[in-house]
């Protein structure tokens, strides 16, 4: 677990710093996939599911 959470903090880190500077190329673009997929595999996962179904939800209803 120590390790998932690291590699989220770290590929999160990347992201931020590559977003910041405005590249974006394929690397970005691997950086923000594998930033996904290991978001998925903490206990932040459950949360972000229910914030992207409650905005989901209120632009359904504009």
């Amino acid at each position: 677990m120590a390790i998932t959470i690291s590699l989220v903090a770290l590929f999160g880190l990347v992201l931020v710093f590559l977003l910041r500077s405005k590249t974006l190329g394929w690397g970005s673009a691997f950086i923000a996939i594998m930033f996904g997929f290991y978001l998925a595999s903490t206990g932040a996962a459950g949360p972000m599911n229910e914030l992207t179904t409650a905005f989901v939800n209120a632009i359904g209803n504009l």
